[in-house]
This record gives structure tokens, sequence and C-alpha cells, in this order.
């Protein structure tokens, strides 16, 4: 966009502003920090930037036009100009009644998409009645035992007029498979179904744990789930493939877009190698992404991500489709970020994240309860959550133009950085085999603890400053009294009725599905016309993850 001569008289400029203006008021009054860096990629932040960062670039080859390759601007025409970004606030309730109460409650102040939570038996594949569900039954979010409790959340609530995003990864193909029950049931035709599960198991292994089984049977599944959705139910995403977590657990910026687009290659491959052509899938692939506080530094990330789906799928996969090579993503604001002290803060927080992630172009946005550092949002916390986002959409302008960033010196370096460190470490990971291998080596996760374990040490030690925590405090702050909690009374009538279910149900019609399911399981055949069978005979959560744990095994722990 510039030619040498421009970036040469820019430099000389620039030079002398330094010498003259910049470095004689450093002299004199020095400036707050010794150095500058993004908020966890390290990379030194400079004073000043010019054209001369940018570079003599293409510009319609890097960063171009709204839904035309690189897609750098965004994967949409208009993007929320012509229809906002879909507001989800996670809920999950302990109980099915209490879920479909909040659910209810939030479609009614606005929010325009559900995303379910759910406990750590079901994200496990326990029913609430087995022995490793005591003490955590509805703790995390809603506990799912059969279809029973998945009608109850969706009770009033038409499946062909809301966008459903359930988190959920070991046994993703079992709660789908409930959700497309009930859209049977209701009848709602399957191709208009429309939502996400996350089934992104990979980053189970190296960052949340909750796996089923190991990890070539897990793929399978989701190469199974990928060709059955592609047949039946078009509209719904497939896999969310998650650097939520990943940041979560402490990764850099470059990290968090160098594994998660890792993952996504391994399950790209793994469905090609299953033969399933990849501009009829890919399309059907999504995203999910955490939002920091640096609000500049996750913007860059954003973009570059999209810039580097793009260049992948068709340098690697060849595919063709533009559907294929748009990098459509979730956001939720980041709940590591979220402190115990000073709840209040996290309002402030969270407003900042979701500004980059609307800044950034995301296509969903859950932002976070101030009081999800103690416990699930209370309504009051959830509500404040969802008008921070109604405030953002109608109030800030924000969402008037795309990509209101483009063209800022430091936007565009800091893309093309994070692009830069993104494609070295996925070059690495490449080098040892590709992402499956360096997981299973223990090479992602310990990459990712020496930034979590450098980054808490700057905490102590008052090197980075945590506003209320480290910086800033309060003597005799007040308690919060009002959190969410599950009572043993629910958890023993949840328990009730998953007995009463299975006293009352045909058990001969629920173990011909199960015994089918581990057929299929067998042969190769695809098993999501089985699971559906079995979730639509009343099979539990548990009983249909056992059935596959016959055959497949279970996953260890590990690497």
């Amino acid at each position: 966009m510039f030619d040498e001569d421009d970036l040469a008289e820019i430099r000389e400029g620039k030079e002398r502003w330094e010498e003259e203006t910049y470095d004689p008021t450093v002299d004199r009054f020095g400036e707050r920090k010794e150095t500058f860096e993004t908020d966890t990629g390290g990379q030194e932040v400079d004073p000043l930037y010019t054209p001369d960062d940018v570079g003599d670039r293409d510009y319609d080859e890097e960063i171009g036009y709204p839904a035309q390759e690189p897609f750098t601007r965004g994967v949409y025409s208009t993007m929320y100009r012509g229809r906002l970004w879909t507001m989800r606030q996670y809920a999950g309730m302990g109980t099915a009644a209490e879920t479909n109460e909040r659910f209810l409650y939030l479609l009614d102040q606005g929010q325009t998409g559900l995303s379910m939570a759910f406990d750590l038996p079901t994200q496990m594949g326990y029913d609430s009645d087995a022995e490793m569900a005591e003490g955590e039954v509805g703790k995390s979010g809603v506990a799912i035992d059969s279809l029973e409790d998945m009608e109850r959340v969706f009770e009033g609530i038409p499946l062909d007029e809301v966008s459903t995003s359930m988190t959920i990864n070991a046994p993703a193909s079992i709660l789908l498979a409930m959700y497309i029950a009930i859209g049977d049931r209701q009848g709602v035709p399957r191709e208009e179904l429309r939502g996400t599960i996350q089934n992104d198991v990979l980053k189970e292994y190296v960052a949340r744990n909750t796996y089923i089984y190991p990890p070539k049977p897990s793929m399978r599944l989701i190469t199974d789930i990928f060709e059955f959705c592609a047949e039946e139910v078009p509209n719904f995403n497939t896999i969310s493939i998650s650097g939520y977590h990943i940041r979560e657990a402490g990764s850099t910026a470059a990290q968090e877009i160098a594994f998660t687009l890792g993952d996504g290659i391994e399950y790209v491959q793994a469905a090609i190698d299953a033969g399933q052509d990849v501009d009829e899938f890919a399309p059907q692939l999504s995203f999910f992404f955490n939002a920091h506080n640096n609000v500049l530094e996750e913007v860059a990330k954003f973009r570059a991500a999209r810039r580097m789906w793009a260049r992948i799928m068709e340098e690697r996969f060849g595919a063709e489709n533009p559907g294929s090579k748009q990098l459509k993503f979730h956001t939720q604001t980041g709940g590591s970020t979220l402190t115990a002290q000073q709840i209040d803060n996290n309002v402030v927080r969270v407003a900042y994240q979701a500004l980059a992630a609307v800044l950034g172009g995301t296509q969903s946005l859950h932002t976070n309860g101030k009081d999800e550092a103690l416990s699930l949002p209370t309504e009051k916390s959830v509500r404040t959550a969802l008008r921070t986002q109604q405030i953002l959409a109608h109030e800030s302008g924000a969402a008037d133009t795309i990509d209101p960033l483009a063209g800022s010196y430091y936007i565009e370096h800091l893309t093309d950085t994070l692009e830069e460190e993104a494609f070295e470490i996925l070059r690495e990971a490449d080098d040892r085999g590709g992402m499956r291998e360096a997981i299973e080596s223990g090479w992602v996760q310990g990459e990712i603890q020496d930034v979590a374990f450098e980054r808490q040490r700057e905490i102590e030690e008052g090197e980075r400053v945590i506003v209320g925590v480290n910086e800033f405090e309060v003597e005799d702050e007040e308690p919060t009294d009002d959190i969410e909690t599950v009572s043993d009374e629910e958890v023993a009538k949840q328990v009730e009725r998953v007995e009463e279910l299975r006293a009352e149900r045909d058990d001969e019609a629920v173990e011909a599905e199960l015994e089918a399911l581990r057929e299929a399981c067998e042969t190769g055949e695809n098993v999501m016309p089985h699971i559906v069978g079995a979730v639509k005979a009343y099979a539990t959560t548990g009983e249909v993850a056992d059935a596959m744990r016959d055959v497949f095994g279970e996953h260890r722990g590990g690497v």
C-alpha cells in the first residue's frame, strides 16, 4: 500500500520524532514501565506505529473485503449491519426444570440464542445415580440423564425458532441425538435445526480432561457426526473447535490460535481419511475463542485466525467452497480473568472483552456474569451480562461499520505478528507428527503450563497488576451471599427421576437399541442413527456411553 520511497521517508520522519521529541521526554520524565508487552504473548509494544510497520503489502491478498478471501475483515458481507451477532448466555441450572425457567427468562429478556452448560457427570457420561457422580450432580450445569430431562429443558421452546449451543464433548453424540429427538417430536424438520455442539475432544486431553474414550475412537465418533449431520442436519454446526479452554489453561494468544487451528487440521484430516469430501463437511465446522482483557491484541487475534484458516483450508486440503474456508466462531469472555475479590469489577472486564469480540467480528457471544468466579450466575448478574451485549449492539456504534480497526498500523502489525508466531507454533507441531501426536507426547500441555506458571509468578510478585487482587485492594470486603446453589433435596429428586424412568420404560426395547449400537461400534457403521434410536427408547446417558465403553474402552488419564 506504500512504495519504498514513501516508507523510507516515513522511517526517517519517525527517527527524527524519536530523537527530537520522544526520547527527550522519556529522559526527563520516564515512562510507567521499562517495557510494554501484549497481555500474554510477550510481544514488545512500540510507542508508535507507522506505515513502515505494515510495509508494502497487497491489500487484496492480505486484508481484502468482508466475505471475500482471505476473510481477514469478516466472513459475511454486511456483518452486523445486516444482522447482529447471536447473543448467548451460558445456562445450566442444576435441574432441567430450573434450566428451562432460565432459558425462558433469557429469551424474554432479548437473548437470541441458547447456550447450555452440563454438570460434570453428564460431561463424563455418567448418570446422576452413578457412584462417580456423587457430589457433582447439577453443580457446574444441568444434569441430563435421559431424553426425559432434555424434554423438560426445552418445554415451551420451539426448536425451529432458536439456535442452541451445547458445551459438551466426549458424549456430544448422545446430547445431539437427544436434541434431534426433541426436534422430531416437535415436528421440526431436521434441516431446520440450528445450533452447535462443542464436540472438540482433542482439547480435552490438553486442557479439561473430561474425556471418556481413547483418542482414536473419539476421533471416529467425531467423523461419524460430521457424516451424519451433513446428510441429516445440514444447518447444525457439528463441532466448535475450542481455543477457549486452551486460553483458560494459560496459553498465549498465539498459542490459542495455533493449537486451536491445529486441532481443526486434525479433525479435517480425520474426516478426509474416512472418505468424506472436504467441501461437504467443512462449512459446518465452527470455532470457539476466548476474549481476554487486552482489547487490541484480542481483535488482532481474531483477524489473524480468520486469515490463517482460509489459507490452511486452501493450501493443505484443496478446499474450493468459500464456506469451507470461512472461520466462523463463537466467543466467550474470559472466565479465568474474573476475580472473587471486588466482583463488581468483573462487569467492567466483561464489557471490554465483549467489545474486543465484536470489533474482531465474532458470530456469537457469551458474556460472563460477574459472579462466575464463585458459582453459576444469578438471574440478576446474567441479566447485566446480557444487557452489556445489548448496550454494545445498540448504543456503542461498534456494530455500525465492518472491521472498524482495519488499517490501524498497530492492529495490522499485531495481526501479522500473531499470524507469524502462530504459524511457527503450527510448524513445530507438524514436526512432532501433528497435533494429536504433539498432545499425546505432552508437548502441547508443557508449552501451555510454562506460560501459565510464568503468568502466575508475575502476579504473585506484583509485576502484573490484577485490579482488586494485588493492587487497589479493599479491606473488609462484604461477602457475596447471593449465589446459585444446588440443594441436596434437588439432587435426591434427580436421582429418583432416573430410577423411576428405568422402572417405567420398555427395557427390551432399550437393550435392543444398545446392542445395535455396540454392533455399529464394532463394525465401523455410523453410530449416530443407533444413538438416536437408543435415546428415543429412553436409554440413559450413562447406558449409551457404557455401550460404547464396552467396545472402545476408556482413556485412563495422562497422555
